[in-house]
């Protein structure tokens, strides 16, 4: 079976965040091994300065790397945008190469660091938008199983 993780910097707070990501955890388990990795955000001053930013960054990579296997996809505003139904492809794509592991990484609010950036095997970006990364991680999961039911042909995606 197919094995996802999700690694993120940051523990979901409210209820109803977590209850969403449970949901989308209990469905994308017909499909694939999900596991969720939550990391410690580093804290930082009440108005850090860029090199409090940077460390920041650079000590939750280390975290991030440690458990950052297979093809390596991090979440950042960079990324490419793409629609579902590329997505789905390209999870198939990723698994016909012979991959069966791919890392998602959601950072924390300031980002990811250029070290977790340079191990990637793409970048991928959900919206020009701004969301909040608590946020991003339930769109990622719900995301995740429009994929898979896109790639099972079955009647979710619409």
């Amino acid at each position: 079976m197919f094995n996802i993780n999700l690694i993120t910097v940051g523990k979901l707070k409210e209820e109803y965040l977590r209850q969403a990501c449970a949901e989308y955890s209990k469905r994308l388990g017909a499909f694939c091994n999900l596991k969720i990795f939550e990391l410690d955000e580093c804290r930082l001053s009440d108005k850090p300065s860029e090199k409090e930013i940077l460390n920041a960054l650079e000590t939750e990579a280390k975290a991030i790397l440690r458990h950052a296997n297979g093809y390596i996809i991090p979440m950042c505003i960079e990324g490419k945008q793409i629609k579902s139904e590329k997505f789905s492809q390209k999870i198939q794509d990723i698994a016909v190469m012979g991959n069966s592991e791919i890392s998602f990484i959601i950072g924390s609010s300031y980002g990811l660091s250029d070290t977790v950036k340079a191990k990637a095997d793409m970048k991928l970006s959900m919206s020009e938008m701004t969301f909040p990364h608590q946020l991003a991680r339930v769109m990622l999961l719900e995301q995740l199983y429009r994929a898979f039911m896109i790639w099972a042909n079955k009647s979710y995606h619409k």
